[in-house]
């Protein structure tokens, strides 16, 4: 196996500065972060929403380094507006009804009429990673292979606990929301690229989707790249855990590519017991037991993290990432991930104006 090509989007929620709240204003501040960015930063769904890219990187230094220069490109454009942008896959207190759909954009005005109030409810921010697959029936056979560590992704990287002023018990309550599209969830198992694009076609006949853009599956071949997308993950707090598991993921890959091409037998529990692992993973986060893919019992969240780490330990050596993403990965699992932090950031004084606070600086690289 070569090595693998990667790249990360992130979405940020857009608040006002002073109070914290939700502001639909992304198409006044895409401009000027255009200005400093250019086509890396792109509008959202919602005018509440705005979105960065990397390029194609070979390293996790890379990835690393875009983070960086985009997150503080997109504090400082706007700043001198009143605005900040928070890493935070839900908003804590502001309602959806106070936002707007960019109807400006003739996709998101064709989603607004079709889908109504599940589009204007997705007031969500995800993380995005791509890696670099050429051959389009291994993609398939990759994204079949990876569904078992879904669960273990998005406990990682849980980071919307509330909602509208209501802590919701969930770790991740961005799914929740995410899966009201009629097109999201746990990736079908798939022969190859010809039956994947059957299955495209025959949704599209029966207007059930567009095309293979209005996919929400937790990973998807891309309609763009020639890549694996990774969708699970909440946006992450830090750009350091954001890395990581852009790191994580793409040994994932490579392990189930470099499997898929020896041949090796492809094993997964049943589509129903990785949904419901998925559920638990959004439900409790890395708070309580996961799901193991091998085992397929209830184990200790470190234990089911650890299995993950073990079975891509050597794309981890291959990319030369293991100390790097271990050494975070631990951090999380002692730490916390963000939607701990969120819940211990509104325990100091039961305000949740303190959890936005503390977003917005871990989002700039000062908290």
């Amino acid at each position: 196996m070569d090595c693998v090509t990667l790249g990360v989007e992130e979405e940020f929620l857009v608040v006002d500065a002073e109070t914290f709240e939700l502001v639909p204003r992304s198409d006044e501040l895409l401009p000027a972060a255009r200005r400093r960015l250019g086509d890396e930063v792109t509008p959202e769904l919602n005018l509440c929403q705005i979105e960065v890219g990397t390029p194609v990187c070979d390293s996790l230094d890379g990835v690393d380094r875009h983070l960086r220069r985009l997150r503080r490109g997109l504090a400082a454009a706007a700043g001198p507006m009143g605005l900040g942008v928070a890493a935070m896959a839900s908003h804590p207190f502001t309602s959806w009804r106070h936002q707007q759909i960019d109807r400006s954009n003739e996709r998101y005005s064709r989603m607004d009429d079709t889908y109504q109030i599940v589009a204007r409810q997705q007031v969500i921010c995800g993380c995005h990673v791509h890696v670099g697959i050429e051959d389009p029936d291994l993609a398939v056979a990759v994204m079949n292979r990876v569904r078992p560590w879904m669960p273990a992704l998005l406990a990682l990287s849980a980071n919307s606990p509330y909602w509208q002023g209501f802590d919701t018990g969930f770790a991740s309550y961005r799914l929740q929301v995410w899966q009201r599209w009629p097109t999201s969830g746990m990736p079908p198992e798939l022969a190859d690229r010809q039956e994947y694009d059957d299955l495209v076609r025959a949704l599209e006949e029966v207007d059930a989707i567009e095309d293979s853009t209005f996919l929400y599956w937790y990973a998807r071949p891309s309609a763009r790249y020639p890549t694996l997308e990774f969708r699970v993950c909440d946006v992450l707090l830090e750009v350091d855990e954001t890395v990581a598991l852009a790191g994580l993921i793409r040994s994932l890959a490579w392990t189930c590519a470099a499997q898929e091409k020896l041949g090796l037998p492809a094993t997964a529990p049943p589509q129903e017991v990785m949904e419901a692992s998925t559920w638990r993973a959004a439900r409790y986060g890395l708070s309580e037991a996961l799901v193991s893919p091998i085992t397929l019992r209830a184990e200790p969240a470190e234990v089911v993290i650890g299995e993950l780490l073990d079975f891509v330990a050597d794309g981890l050596a291959f990319h030369g990432d293991g100390e790097r993403v271990v050494a975070t990965v631990k951090q999380l699992l002692e730490r916390g991930n963000g939607a701990d932090r969120q819940r211990a950031a509104y325990r100091r004084r039961e305000d949740l104006r303190d959890v936005v606070d503390d977003v917005l600086r871990a989002t700039a690289g000062t908290g």
